[in-house]
Formats: C-alpha cells, sequence, structure tokens
C-alpha cells in the first residue's frame, strides 16, 4: 500500500457519508435530482442571517492592503474581545479576549486542544452515539479514543462514565446538542459529569479535561436551554464554530474558550496558541475574523429548521418508527427496524433515500437523517421513508 496504514484504515471507516454523497450523484444521474431525497449531509440550508451581507459588503469596502497581513497566532484582539462578551453571557463567567482562540472552525478547535493535552496513550472519552472524526483527531495527537454508552434516550450514562475512567484519562468530549441525536444534556447532569471528574482527578492524582463541542448551540427547539458547561466543571474547554448557527461551514470560522478558572488555564492557553501554528493552521481566516465580531448573538432563522423537524418527525410517527424526538441541531436518529442499520439504509435507497446507518457514529441499530433540506424534499420522501418500513417488517 502507498498510503499510511492509519490513513487506509481511516478511510474504510469514515466512509459513509462519502459513499451516500457519490450514491446521490449516481441515483441523480439516472432518476433526476428531483427524486432523490438526499439527507446524509448536514449543510445547512437556511440562508445568514440578513446582517451577514451587509456587513461583509462593508468590511470588504473598507479594507486596507494591513488587513490582509499576519495577525497573532490567536486572533484579532477586538474579534476575541466580542467572541468573550458572548461567551461571558452564554456561561455566567467573566470570559478575558486572553481566554479565547480563534480556529479553522469547530474541527480546529478540537485539534488545538488536544494536541495541547494530550500525552502518547492518554485515553480520551466520548458519549456515544458521536461525531465520528473525534476518534481521529485523538489518535492523530497520540491519544486512545474510548466511547461510553449513553441511555436509549441518548442522555449521559453518569455510571458508564465513571467506570470507564482510568489512570490513563485526560479528557472527555461531549457535543450538545448533539450529533447525530439533537440530544441537549441539562445542565443537572453536566454538574454531576463535573463532580465526577474532580473526584476521579483527585483520587487519580491527574487534571481531567471536559471539552465540550458546541457548533449547534443556537439551534435549540421547544425553548430548550443549552447550560454552560464553566458553572459545571473548572478544567472546561468549549470548541466551537459558526457554521451551524450562521450557516457559514464553507468559511472555517470558529473559536475555542477556556474556562478562566481552569487549574492550568496559562499553559493550556499557550499549548493552543503554538499548536494553532505548528499544526498547519497559524490563525483563523482575517476576513471572517471580522465579520464574527459583529455578528456576535446573531443566529438563522431557527424556526425554518423547528419546521423541518416538526415535518419530518410527524410523517415518520405516522408511518410507524420509533425515534426521540430532537431538542436541538438538526438531525433525526430513528431505531432501524432491522437489526443491520445498514441494510436498513440499503432499504432506502432503493426508494432513492439517502441516510447514514448510525453505525457510523457509533451508534448500531438507527440511522441518521439530516433534515436540512428544503421542506419539500421532506414531504416527497415520506411515502418512500413509509414504504421502506413495510418492506423491512416483510423482511
Amino acid at each position: 500500500m502507498t498510503i499510511a496504514k492509519q490513513i487506509e484504515s481511516y478511510l474504510s471507516r469514515s466512509s459513509w457519508i462519502r459513499k451516500m454523497f457519490e450514491e446521490g450523484s449516481r441515483l441523480a444521474e439516472l432518476y433526476g435530482r428531483e427524486n432523490v431525497f438526499d439527507f446524509s449531509l448536514g449543510n445547512p440550508n437556511v440562508s445568514p442571517p440578513g446582517k451577514f451581507k451587509s456587513v461583509l459588503e462593508e468590511i470588504c469596502k473598507a479594507s486596507r492592503s494591513e488587513d490582509h497581513g499576519y495577525m497573532a497566532n490567536v486572533g484579532y484582539l477586538h474579534v476575541r474581545q466580542a467572541v468573550a462578551q458572548q461567551v461571558s453571557r452564554e456561561q455566567d463567567t467573566i470570559v478575558t479576549p486572553d481566554d479565547v482562540i480563534m480556529t479553522c472552525g469547530a474541527a480546529g478547535a478540537l485539534n488545538i486542544t488536544l494536541k495541547a493535552i494530550l500525552d502518547p496513550g492518554d485515553e480520551v472519552l466520548s458519549p456515544v452515539p458521536c461525531f465520528v472524526e473525534y476518534g481521529f483527531y485523538v489518535e492523530n495527537h497520540g491519544g486512545v479514543f474510548k466511547t461510553v454508552p449513553t441511555h436509549p434516550d441518548f442522555s449521559l450514562n453518569m455510571e458508564a462514565i465513571a467506570e470507564a475512567i482510568t489512570p490513563k484519562t485526560k479528557a472527555i468530549i461531549i457535543n450538545s446538542p448533539n450529533n447525530p441525536t439533537g440530544a441537549v444534556y441539562p445542565e443537572e447532569s453536566l454538574m454531576q459529569l463535573g463532580r465526577i471528574l474532580k473526584e476521579k482527578g483527585k483520587a487519580f492524582g491527574r487534571t481531567l479535561y471536559l471539552i465540550s463541542d458546541e457548533p449547534y448551540r443556537k439551534i435549540i427547539y421547544d425553548l430548550v436551554v443549552v447550560p454552560g458547561i464553566f458553572t459545571c466543571y473548572p478544567d472546561s474547554i468549549i470548541a466551537t464554530s459558526y457554521s451551524k448557527d450562521l450557516s457559514l461551514p464553507g468559511e472555517r470560522i470558529g473559536f475555542a474558550a477556556v474556562n478562566p478558572n481552569a487549574t492550568f488555564k496559562k499553559d493550556v492557553l499557550g499549548g493552543m496558541a503554538l499548536a494553532n501554528r505548528i499544526l498547519g493552521y497559524v490563525n483563523a481566516p482575517a476576513l471572517m475574523q471580522r465579520v464574527v465580531a459583529a455578528l456576535q448573538g446573531e443566529h438563522v432563522d431557527i424556526a425554518k429548521y423547528a419546521r423541518k423537524r416538526d415535518l419530518l418527525c410527524n410523517g415518520l410517527k405516522s408511518a410507524g418508527y420509533e425515534f426521540t424526538i430532537p431538542k436541538g441541531a438538526f438531525y433525526l436518529f430513528p431505531k432501524s427496524p432491522l437489526k443491520e442499520d445498514v441494510a436498513f439504509v440499503n432499504l432506502l435507497q432503493e426508494e432513492h433515500i439517502l441516510t447514514v446507518p448510525g453505525s457510523g457514529f457509533h451508534g448500531p441499530g438507527h440511522f441518521r437523517i439530516a433534515f436540512c433540506v428544503d421542506d419539500q424534499t421532506i414531504i416527497n420522501a415520506l411515502p418512500g421513508f413509509a414504504r421502506a418500513l413495510e418492506k423491512a417488517k416483510k423482511a
């Protein structure tokens, strides 16, 4: 083989979404794009807030030659000031610009965090189902990725988490609202998680980090509140992006924020700033930093996603599917009517419906539907979902 064995392994493990995308292109050529219902990609389809375009135009018109030069690895000071003010409100904690690092999206934030805190062999836990690339990020930096089961409704299983923590554990990554389930972890659960980490850290004589991946923080439904983690546990770090709440995934802009009460805050921030450079990110995109500084607190029209969620949930419930209604994000994670989730995803493909098997998210026995699509796509796909379920019952 001409490529690294690790990358060869990653290709086989991360191929589901790519396979669905390729299958969608093939089916579209055969049957027409309007007759293919692609729910495989979490690509936002709600437009950015109206203010985005005016801010972008204003910044571009006022552009100076020096605005395109190098900057501090952590990002522009005025941008970090704006972000710190917003994070302070969300976390009910005074956060300063020095606690914030602007990054190339949430992926950049997660990678600089893991690069800064992991030694070879350190273990990182994650409740599952979870975003498949967490494992790749952890292994990128010499760590060992370990999964922890959740309860059937996807809430945190504290006993399982406590049991999974060992003397080698260095961090746990949580994602709330969650991809792929849409679960939102309540404050009580996060406080309990903080107590477990504190107790285990004291017992093992090491600092355990709570890393919260939060790109869906503002995409929530039914008056649900996403609690802050900074008041739940001191050694906590936020990794997030503006990809979902501003519908800017292609702009690769996000940030990391370290709890101002973290035990080794100065060292962690210094390590993350260095990692931002040596991992090749150097710094977050200059233009988008300026844009998001003026858009703090803004978000897309969440009501549009709520309508899509309700269209899908009502239709699938009528058909007989079993699922937990998502409280946030734009994914539904129903139970597979067949024991093998891949087999059921294949039945859906026969109806020209593209979804992703739950096994691709460490959640076998389910499948993920990304409902960030046109309303009509959902409506037109519902008969096919019903037919696939009937086929599964007869299988």
